[in-house]
């Protein structure tokens, strides 16, 4: 164990504000992390460090390892686990909360926005039900792979500040070094955070958690006549063009559970995930998605649903006749189909070139996706944007005819994405060899995804022979949403026809 006094600076390394542990009592449980016997920083974000107000040169230190491993609570640190349920692939989980993950303390960036430094894999809470609370190495760099990508990518996400070797072994399906990730997000307020107390009884203290998600993500909500209403909407304005900015990319979250949805509209808890090599709506991403639940295509539907259920411990708070509460949020979760479809159609006018908008925008984005079964989906847009449409086709004389923006379509579409096969190889490199060159290139390459250079060609390419990893495709019904997902049809929103709601209907 290190002894603490030995790393106690002065002055502190973080000012913390910790509104959540002062202003919500009973919403968590105070806790300490395990102290890891001889924690190593292994990775450490100083670009974001420094956007945080944080002293970089300090935290990259053995006083950095020693507070990323969870060994060292920061001073004005509040360790505490979140409590939350959640439906996990359709059923709901009263309880779950923070079962290996802490959050330390809140901090105000350079920017003036409040941000949660978050420990994952730093043992076990009051919510780890036999779990041992603890994480491995190759998790914590994917995590810290795939965030980086996604900002560099320009999509709302929680993003890794640290991550940190523990020094100690942690027994899966076979001996792993374990591992710490220091997490930066905008709050760990999740829909199931609302679930955790509407499926309590307790009405005061979901209408208490709402009054603080106002004032921390959606303070133009408060002078709203309705504003718990008003929140309802803006979430679902949020996801839209969050889940819209998913698809523009190929990315497969493969765990949309409602326990990993953010009131934010951040991208959070990148467990099984990928970005899609070939185009098929139907492709999953995670080896116990056996129904296809959380395929690419089914991903608007499931935001939709996962709203729907947000909707519902809302319910008291529209209005005191339950009849009416219904009414409003029915008619505000449907909204979700056309803000989705909003965002989708202008992410991919963006991506063809279409520097106007025109009635039969939407009919061409979908056929030329409808084009692309089997082809790889990031090289045909990057192709596009050299201006090298599908030859002689009716749909590329259409498309010309549009005067497309080859250089505004390579400002969107990416060259370089996290493919599978080259974060698995920058993983293995790393767990088993201890040699992080491979994952610091990487890194490196997905830095700057809109930018060609030579050299990197490899990182262009898909997984030789096909799909890596766990990918698959699957063409069952989506489990728990009472239908069939039309998930083989090229444009995300038809899948919205078929979606219910378990508590309220929802009309389409």
């Amino acid at each position: 164990m290190l002894p603490s006094d030995e790393f106690t600076p002065n002055p502190p390394l973080f000012q913390f504000d910790n509104t959540y542990a002062r202003d919500l009592e009973g919403f968590y449980a105070f806790c300490t992390a395990a102290k890891a016997p001889a924690p190593q920083l292994v990775k450490f974000n100083r670009s974001l460090a420094a956007e945080l107000g944080l002293d970089a040169n300090a935290l990259d230190s053995a006083a950095g390892s020693a507070i990323f491993s969870g060994a060292l609570a920061p001073e004005g640190s509040a360790t505490l686990a979140q409590a939350y349920a959640g439906h996990q692939f359709g059923g709901f989980s009263p309880q779950l909360g923070d079962g290996r993950a802490l959050l330390i303390g809140e901090v105000i960036d350079r920017n003036g926005q409040r941000r949660d430094l978050h420990l994952k894999g730093s043992g076990r809470t009051p919510f780890s039900r036999g779990g041992d609370g603890k994480a491995t190495l190759g998790p914590v760099l994917r995590e810290y792979l795939m965030g980086e990508a996604m900002f560099a990518l320009g999509i709302p996400t929680t993003r890794a500040l640290a991550a940190t070797t523990t020094g100690e072994t942690v027994f899966r399906e076979r001996p792993l070094p374990g591992a710490v990730l220091t997490r930066v997000a905008a709050s760990h307020i999740r829909v199931g955070t609302f679930q955790f107390f509407a499926a309590r009884g307790e009405p005061e203290k979901v209408r208490k958690l709402a009054d603080y998600s106002i004032a921390r993500h959606y303070p133009e909500c408060a002078s709203s006549a309705t504003p718990y209403l008003a929140l309802l909407e803006a979430v679902c304005e949020r996801q839209a063009k969050l889940i819209a900015k998913w698809m523009h990319v190929g990315f497969i979250h493969g765990v949309m559970n409602t326990d990993n949805m953010a009131i934010s509209g951040e991208t959070i808890d990148y467990g099984p995930c990928a970005f899609m090599d070939a185009y098929d709506p139907k492709t999953v991403f995670s080896s116990i998605d056996s129904q296809g639940r959380y395929a690419y295509g089914n991903q608007p539907v499931i935001a939709r649903w996962n709203l729907a259920r947000f909707a519902e411990t809302l319910l008291p708070l529209f209005d005191n006749d339950e009849s009416s509460a219904i009414a409003l949020a029915t008619q505000t979760v449907n909204g979700f189909t056309d803000r989705f479809s909003t965002h989708w159609l202008h992410g991919m006018r963006a991506k063809l070139g279409l520097l106007d908008e025109q009635p039969g925008d939407q009919e061409l984005a979908a056929e030329f996706l409808s084009s692309l079964a089997g082809q790889d989906f990031t090289q045909a847009f990057r192709a596009l944007s050299q201006g090298d449409p599908p030859a002689n086709t009716e749909w590329a004389a259409r498309w010309r005819a549009r005067r497309p923006s080859l250089e505004s379509m390579r400002q969107v579409n990416p060259v370089y994405i996290p493919r599978n096969h080259n974060v698995e190889a920058a993983l293995a490199a790393a767990v088993q060899q201890q040699d992080y060159r491979p994952f610091d290139v990487l890194l490196e390459v997905l830095a700057k995804p809109f930018v060609e250079r030579p050299g990197l060609e490899d990182y262009t390419k898909p997984a030789p022979g096909g799909n890596a990893g766990y990918f698959f495709t699957n063409s069952a019904t989506l489990s728990g949403c009472g239908g069939n997902t039309g998930g083989s049809g090229s444009l995300p929103p038809s899948a919205f026809a078929n979606a219910r709601s378990k508590r309220f209907a929802i009309s389409t």
